[in-house]
């Protein structure tokens, strides 16, 4: 089943699906595992597994001191991909890579696609892929049925839109601010109106994230997004209180 055929029938059964988001190795693939549990009891849709890197340009100070430490401790990308398999073998929601684009370069596009289809991944997020420069690894993921999750902003023309639009499949990742993740979102009229300028120009769901953290913020989402994407808020929960807190953390976002 593809993504956006995925993400429909599980809207049939929920008006708003989330995804979550676990950087590998960080603090451990053990508490990867135990994180990976309590989301999946919450009824988490999809996760993003992050293939730690150096420079993670996308991410705020707390998935950058994850992304060192990860690396740090020694995680590898064939680690990654191992556990991602347990992963999609294991759980009922569905797991895309999230990373950039040197780990892909590095191994080669095809082998990429390759083994992320054999690790049981439906997709990727390479947020610093430029559009430009991806109609390879589109062309080699269209064939093996993985899909590239493509990324709107508010700093986005309505042109460069269409053209995002144009390329998109699965689904669109709608960056609700500018800058990096991490930092409190104040949920209003500027989001609406992204994602309302996004679905003029894509047909595909709309996750929307950067800064999702809370219930409010999930109601105010019901009704025009079709999936709230929560990486930080997540992660600083596990940071502070742990397993409990987690457990706690979701069972209040989701309710």
């Amino acid at each position: 089943m593809g993504l956006e055929s995925y993400i429909a029938e599980r809207k049939q059964h929920k008006d708003l699906l989330v995804m979550a988001h676990v950087v590998c190795g960080y603090p451990s693939f053990e508490a990867n595992m135990q994180e990976l549990e309590i989301m999946h009891e919450a009824g988490v849709d999809l996760v993003e597994l992050q293939f730690p890197f150096s420079e993670p340009s996308a991410d705020g100070p707390l998935f950058v001191r994850a992304n060192e430490q990860s690396l740090k401790s020694g995680t590898t990308v064939d680690q990654c991909f191992d556990f991602m398999k347990l992963v999609s073998e294991r759980f009922s929601f569905k797991v895309l890579m999230m990373g950039y684009y040197n780990t892909v370069f590095k191994m080669g596009e095809e082998v990429f696609v390759q083994r992320l289809k054999e690790a049981g991944g439906v997709g990727y997020i390479v947020p610093d892929l430029p559009l430009e420069e991806s109609a390879h690894l589109h062309a080699l993921s269209a064939a093996a049925d993985i899909e590239p999750i493509i990324l709107m902003t508010p700093t986005s023309s309505d042109k460069r839109l269409a053209q995002l639009g144009a390329i998109s499949r699965g689904m669109v990742y709608v960056v609700a601010r500018k800058g990096v993740t991490g930092s409190k979102t104040n949920m209003g009229d500027d989001v609406i109106g992204l994602i309302e300028r996004c679905r003029q120009h894509a047909s595909v769901p709309m996750g929307v994230g950067f800064g999702i953290s809370s219930k409010a913020d999930m109601d105010f989402l019901r009704g025009h997004a079709d999936m709230a994407i929560v990486g930080t808020a997540a992660l600083q929960t596990w940071e502070d209180s742990g397993a409990e807190g987690l457990k706690k953390f979701f069972a209040e976002l989701m309710a």
